[in-house]
């Protein structure tokens, strides 16, 4: 197991990564290329219905649809025969692969055309809805009311609010931005108690989750090998420190992010919204990751419909083509219409499942990133480099403060935290009131005065999207940090740049997909269980030296 965890040669990083996936020679020779086919079209037509792109390879979006249909019913007649057949262990294992990712095809986040997330979130008041289709409106009403804040007589996108709460210098002005999202907030929580459309997804989810005997909150735990008690004392635990090493007066909501983002705010001008792609771009080559060599496709731009979250996804999966690697092709969508660094971790974030993308070598069957949890923080360990003093010399000539600039961003990944906490216990008790349970977590760890008559909890579609994902961001960043910790211990500093760090990190943590259990490939990686000292050690950076000890 440890024999894994040397540190390679670059040389030797760069053979392993040109190196293409034993692939099927046996009976699943043919399944496995038309699911590899499939696959491919899906994701096209989630690209193409994206937009703004119209074509890709040649094909539009009715004749990718076409093939994705054709593979599927090719598909659905090979796998079940194939059960019957004479299969080594690897060759199971990719059947079982393949059938679960054909009964749950890739989705990409729903792009809609300029009205019909309007239509499509004025549904959710109806108490008949699914889950899946409840959730699809609530998603809409983020579109419709989160991506069109009204502000000062004009029209801003969510995450242009979240930035401005941590800019604008004048508490007055940051209510009133909390103000601006009075009809997505009546939307989701309107004040009906139980029949709140918010309160009624909860319930489904819920219920969902244990008929099926698995859930979001399991999963993440799974793939830390803890189980949910455990995750829920590590979330308390982090809480706990942040409250700790930010002792205070307490803050209202709407002035939260400011109160702890007086460092980063003296950057922000260095960062206007245009030049955050070339920022980006040379950190990750400064990483060895050539984005624009992997083909990385970026969609920045607001415009009307737009899914209403910064997201990743395939364009096209890594295969063997005429007897050679083909590698992953990527793309990027946000809502980039204000700089800052708050703007620029989210694609650095973004960018960093991008690579993770490119990195992947393994057989069609088992072409994916791995749990949810480690993608999520795995895309961090780059993103947290931004509130780093070197990171900031380098690429922006100057410097904050250091514990200020990382109390900017631990006020960012406690929230998640917060919010995975929250998400937990109402998973836990689905009849909670929502309000109640993010004003006792914020209250008490965060020191924002309650307001129990805000549902200020929502403010992540996530939360919507698929209850419980929040989990991936609070409970992924003890990860982040361990993996952080891991790679500095290998290979030495990266938040600089590091040219060692693309290769060694794809080679020993990326390249593998599902061909190898992710609860398995972090122990192997890290060399013991996850644990939660590395985030403690980080958050100790903030305190002064005395109170800092005094913790440990």
């Amino acid at each position: 197991m440890r024999a894994a965890m040397r540190i390679l040669p670059p040389a030797l990083a760069a053979a392993l990564l040109a190196l293409p996936a034993a692939a099927s020679a046996g009976p699943l020779t043919t399944a496995e290329r038309d699911y590899a086919d499939w696959l491919d079209a899906s994701y096209a037509v989630a690209t193409l219905r994206a937009g703004p792109a119209t074509r890709i390879d040649g094909r539009d979006e009715a004749a990718w649809a076409a093939l994705r249909d054709e593979r599927a019913v090719s598909l659905g007649q090979l796998l079940p025969a194939l059960r019957t057949a004479a299969l080594g262990a690897g060759d199971r294992a990719a059947l079982a692969a393949m059938e679960r990712g054909l009964a749950d095809a890739p989705t990409t986040p729903a792009a809609a055309a300029p009205g019909a997330s309007a239509a499509r979130c004025a549904t959710a008041a109806d108490a008949a809805l699914g889950r899946e289709a409840l959730s699809q409106a609530l998603y809409a009403c983020f579109e419709h009311h989160g991506n069109h804040l009204e502000f000062e007589g004009r029209t801003i996108a969510r995450t242009t609010a979240l930035e401005l709460l941590q800019e604008l210098d004048s508490s007055t002005r940051r209510r009133a931005v909390f103000g601006a999202f009075a009809a997505l907030w009546a939307a989701l929580a309107p004040g009906a108690g139980a029949a709140d459309p918010y309160r009624r997804l909860v319930g489904l989810a819920a219920a969902e989750y244990a008929a099926r005997g698995r859930s979001p909150i399991a999963d993440a735990a799974r793939t830390v090998g803890a189980d949910e008690r455990e995750v829920e004392g590590w979330l308390t635990a982090v809480l706990e420190r942040w409250r700790t090493a930010t002792a205070g007066p307490a803050v209202e909501p709407w002035d939260y992010w400011y109160a702890h983002t007086a460092a980063s705010r003296t950057l922000d001008a260095e960062i206007p919204p245009e030049r955050i792609p070339a920022l980006t771009r040379r950190y990750y080559l400064d990483l060895g990751a050539d984005l624009d060599a992997l083909g990385v496709q970026h969609d920045l731009a607001v415009r009307p419909g737009k899914a209403p979250l910064a997201y990743a996804d395939f364009v096209r999966i890594g295969r063997t083509v005429d007897g050679r690697w083909r590698p992953a092709i990527a793309r990027v969508s946000a809502n980039v219409e204000h700089g800052g660094l708050f703007v620029l971790n989210e694609i650095v974030h973004e960018d960093g499942h991008a690579v993770h993308m490119a990195a992947v070598r393994t057989r069609p069957a088992f072409f994916d990133l791995g749990d949810d949890l480690f993608i999520e923080a795995f895309a961090d360990v780059t993103s947290w480099s931004v509130a780093e003093p070197a990171w900031q010399r380098r690429y922006l000539g100057r410097a904050a403060d250091e514990r200020g600039a990382l109390e900017a961003l631990y006020a960012s990944v406690v929230l998640d935290v917060a919010w995975g906490l929250f998400e937990l216990r109402m998973l836990r008790a689905p009849a909670s009131d929502p309000n109640v349970v993010w004003t006792e977590i914020t209250s008490r760890y965060l020191n924002v005065v309650p307001h129990p008559e805000l549902p200020w909890w929502a403010l992540r579609v996530q939360l919507v999207d698929l209850p419980g994902y929040m989990i991936n961001y609070g409970l992924g960043a003890v990860l982040t940090a361990d993996l952080r910790h891991r790679t500095r211990a290998a290979i030495g500093p990266f938040d600089a740049g590091n040219p060692r760090w693309y290769g060694w990190t794809s080679a020993t943590l990326l390249r593998y997909g599902r061909s190898v259990a992710t609860p398995v490939l972090l122990r192997r990686f890290l060399g013991r269980p996850v644990s939660t000292a590395a985030l403690l050690a980080e958050l100790d950076r903030i305190r002064p030296p005395a109170t800092a000890a005094a913790s440990r």
